[in-house]
């Protein structure tokens, strides 16, 4: 049974804009509105998917207000659990565009190879080797305009997400990984910018399966 573990930050967690509005804390999706959910109802069952998300989850960079949120510290430990993984897909670069880490594109695209740098490093494939990879540019963030608190803490993060996609297929072309651009599949939600309702959830996951088939 091929295994696949997404790594991602809390669109992968499946962060639910709208039920958060109305909530204190954090709501998710429900499990098979998330494109994770959807990844693998397309799949079936005779594909493992592992959802491995978390909020606030950056490529590469300590946040200092929200400890344990550093991918490249994370990574490891989720190949190690869950190996043996025959494909590893990897969305990450949101939180990077924080105003606190001051990151430009191309340095957010670098904590994505980084990224990928552990994974082809690996043991965490079949019979010892590296699994396959899916690196994913997640998808464009914004508009904030009616967001003042959110539009200081991601400061012109709008047009820093749609330069991404250069980047990371640049990365993808030089390290040999599969490539998707969620950018022209995905548009994030007016409540906050950042997040996706169902529907995208689930453009995403059927594109996602798309491109899973086609490496697999």
């Amino acid at each position: 049974m091929p295994t696949l573990l997404c790594f991602g930050d809390s669109n992968t967690w499946g962060y639910d804009p709208d039920a958060t509005a109305a909530s204190p804390v954090p709501v998710r999706h429900p499990a098979a509105s998330r494109w994770t959910g959807v990844l693998a109802a397309a799949l079936g069952l005779d594909f493992e998917v592992i959802a491995a998300g978390q909020n606030g989850r950056t490529t590469v960079f300590e946040d200092p207000h929200h400890p344990g949120r550093n991918g490249r510290t994370a990574l490891p430990v989720f190949l190690e659990t869950h190996q043996p993984l025959d494909l590893v897909i990897l969305m990450l670069g949101t939180n990077d565009l924080k105003t606190v880490f001051h990151a430009p594109p191309g340095e957010i695209a670098a904590g994505a190879a980084a990224l990928l740098g552990l994974i082809r490093q690996s043991e965490a494939g079949p019979r010892g080797t590296a699994p396959k990879i899916l690196l994913v540019c997640p998808p464009a963030v914004g508009p904030f305009g009616h967001l003042p608190d959110l539009a200081e803490k991601f400061e012109a993060a709008a047009a820093k997400s749609r330069r991404l996609p250069d980047y990371y297929r640049q990365i993808a072309t030089q390290t040999g990984c599969a490539f998707l651009d969620a950018q022209p599949l995905v548009t994030a939600s007016r409540l906050d910018g950042l997040h996706f309702d169902a529907a995208n959830h689930r453009r995403l996951g059927e594109a996602m399966a798309t491109a899973v088939k086609s490496i697999l």
